[in-house]
């Protein structure tokens, strides 16, 4: 298994705007009893999409525009709330794999980290101005760039930040722990094989 490096993420956008979205709107409580994350997609944001199609306009995660998107963006504290991990794969499953904001909630930034989801983040004004510009023409590409720290598309660019240490381990394959484990496993044989808690085990 190949360690998976993340350098950039290019496709169509949708956004969401709201500062202070928290996790039991992009995925209710009631999806907690799941004991995997199969499915999970189809249950993001939920609440509020049936009450955007009560309301007679369709939520962006419903809007034909707006489907195969791969970035997401967002306001001020997204993903604040209860620590569960089900929000970011909910997100990720759906087809998002970065998002965008102004900021993000503590916890929801380091579920996103070790599922490989880039949350980068930029001033208000210009995810606003990245906002309007999706609005307007919903098959323009974005691309959010972890080696230049930017965000462009069509013919503008913004600056976009996160955590030093965060952008090196998404470049590197870092945050793929799984991979790298599995990418020298012989290694870890090895190591398994003079730990004493574990060869009493064998013999």
């Amino acid at each position: 298994m190949a360690i998976v490096r993340i350098q950039a993420v290019t496709g169509r956008a949708l956004s969401v705007a709201g500062d202070d979205i928290d996790t039991d709107r992009i995925i209710p409580a009631r999806y907690l009893r799941a004991i995997t994350f199969d499915g999970m997609q189809d249950h993001v944001f939920e609440d509020d999409r049936k009450a955007a199609t009560a309301a007679g306009a369709p939520h962006p995660f419903d809007d034909p525009r707006f489907q195969g998107a791969s970035v997401l963006v967002v306001n001020r504290n997204f993903g604040c709330g209860s620590s569960r991990e089900h929000a970011p794969q909910a997100i990720l499953r759906w087809g998002v794999q970065a998002i965008v904001g102004e900021s993000f909630a503590e916890i929801f930034f380091g579920n996103s980290v070790v599922i490989g989801m880039p949350c980068v983040t930029a001033s208000p004004e210009d995810v606003r101005r990245l906002m309007a510009a999706i609005e307007v023409n919903p098959s323009v590409e974005v691309k959010v760039d972890l080696e230049s720290m930017t965000c462009a598309w069509a013919d503008q660019q913004m600056a976009v930040s996160m955590p030093a240490a965060v952008r090196d381990a998404f470049r590197s394959g870092a945050w793929d722990t799984t991979g790298m484990l599995l990418d020298r496993f012989e290694e870890v044989r090895a190591v398994a094989a003079h730990l004493p808690y574990i060869t009493q085990f064998q013999s």
